[in-house]
């Protein structure tokens, strides 16, 4: 029998299955967009820049929006068992940048060209997504071997793994040769960081989910007064994008593809948390039939739509946690309004301008907010190890894997001498960090100190089936 949650549904102004009128479904799509385009297209902005994509950035994050409205509506709307039926924004993930980048920068170090590197990141994402499809229909069994414990420790993983990556760009950019570390860099970096924490603790919740993207623009509005933004990219490419499936064709590595197939398994457990935390929100059942329907459909659609953005050029897609906090705020969580998220999403994709725009943007204004989000990733991670009691199996479950994690981070060529294959596995921090969690979860008996694991779903627990 389902049953609802304590959040009473009276709270909101529109339910789930509300149809709100038009006017007010436009209003409330703007504000889930606002909060979710930044997050959109960042991780484009992050790789194309580390992997040298140049004139391909614009079109990647035109089709990372357009991918992005069509799995926003697959999820929302519920085709068959594809999709949660939750008003659930779907966008680029974060937890893949780690893999990716590791998977580019092998190709660019054979020599491969920017076509060669999407061909073998797109061909990866293709076939992991096949793993996200599959798990989806035994989520409610991964809570014995993918635990808060692991899960906890493989995002913080990732988030710190990332902060040399959004630290360089803080200081100038890659290639900033000379300039790196320029007092000027550092005081843009420094000054979007303090707009964001300014931001983020502002009384307006509005302002509050919208602080990444105001410190970005305050951030340009300073490097233009400074004289530091360079117009000569923005523009220059096509006027109209036009979705072209495959049009970078698609390559495979098995030793590349392990660490993505890894996170493929781990955002199965984020959008678990996340669509709990949507029900919860929402006033819909957190237990019973109805809400395990959900879950195995919304992680479905998670893999089916990070299919979809391979087929279409552009990186994974996963639910976007911070689009519950608008619904919270707005008090409409009709499912109705993803249909106008989706629409505005997918106009914004025929048109490269925007990426161009985002182009401009100086690597250090662009390091200050990428600095704050992989930090943040760092801390969801730590939120959820604590939610569990430490005892002292965990301690060293924990010590080892962050240890080895961090250590091929800190340490890259301590693994140059094993053979490639072992080497790409081993030398990935996201990858090493979790086999070693997951392996020593089961071979440390848990001992009669061991306290139970914390049950709050939305932190990263399962659902049973």
């Amino acid at each position: 029998m389902s049953e609802k949650t304590a959040t009473p549904v009276g709270t909101l102004i529109y339910a789930l299955d509300d149809v709100p009128p038009p006017g007010a479904s436009a209003l409330a799509a703007l504000q889930h967009i606002l909060a979710a385009i930044v997050g959109i297209v960042t991780p484009t902005l992050i790789i194309g820049g580390v992997l040298g994509l140049g004139s391909e950035v614009p079109y990647l994050i035109a089709m990372s929006l357009f991918v992005s409205g069509v799995a926003t509506f697959i999820q929302c709307r519920r085709i068959g068992p594809v999709g949660s039926g939750l008003l659930s924004l779907q966008g680029t993930s974060f937890a893949f940048l780690g893999a990716v980048l590791a998977a580019g920068l092998a190709v660019k170090g054979r020599g491969g060209s920017p076509e060669d590197i999407l061909a073998m990141i797109f061909g990866l994402c293709l076939v992991g997504c096949l793993v996200e499809v599959v798990l989806s229909q035994f989520i409610g069994k991964l809570g014995r071997i993918i635990t808060p414990t692991v899960t906890g420790i493989v995002i913080t993983v990732i988030g710190l793994s990332l902060v040399k990556v959004g630290f360089t760009d803080f200081a100038g950019g890659a290639n900033a040769g000379e300039s790196l570390g320029d007092p000027m860099n550092l005081f843009l970096g420094i000054f979007v960081v303090a707009v964001i924490l300014v931001l983020s603790f502002h009384a307006n919740p509005m302002i509050r989910i919208s602080a990444i993207m105001l410190g970005l623009v305050a951030g340009l509005l300073l490097a233009l007064v400074l004289g530091k933004v360079d117009f000569s990219s923005f523009g220059s490419g096509a006027l109209l994008a036009v979705p072209i499936p495959f049009r970078y064709g698609i390559d495979f590595d098995i030793a590349l593809f392990l660490p993505i197939a890894f996170i493929y398994l781990i955002t199965a457990i984020e959008t678990t948390g996340d669509l709990t935390a949507n029900s919860v929100i929402a006033g819909e059942p957190v237990k019973g039939d109805l809400y395990l329907a959900r879950i195995k459909g919304g992680v479905l659609a998670d893999g089916i739509n990070s299919g979809l953005a391979a087929a279409f050029n552009t990186f994974p897609n996963t639910t976007f946690s911070q689009n519950n906090g608008v619904i919270q705020m707005t008090g409409v969580a009709s499912r109705h309004v993803g249909y106008y998220i989706a629409g505005i999403l997918v106009v914004l994709g025929f048109f490269p301008i925007i990426g161009s725009a985002f182009l401009i943007l100086p690597k250090p204004v662009l390091g200050g907010a990428t600095l704050v989000l992989f930090g943040t990733i760092a801390v969801a991670g730590i939120r959820i190890l604590a939610t569990e009691e430490i005892d002292r199996r965990k301690a060293y479950i924990m010590a080892v894997s962050f240890g080895l994690g961090l250590g091929v981070t800190l340490v890259p060529d301590a693994t140059k001498q094993l053979p490639d294959f072992i080497r790409q596995v081993f030398a990935t921090p996201i990858t090493l960090s979790g086999l070693s969690a997951i392996l020593l979860s089961l071979l440390i008996p848990v001992g009669t100190e061991e306290v139970a694991p914390a049950t709050d779903e939305a932190n990263g627990a399962l659902p049973a089936e």
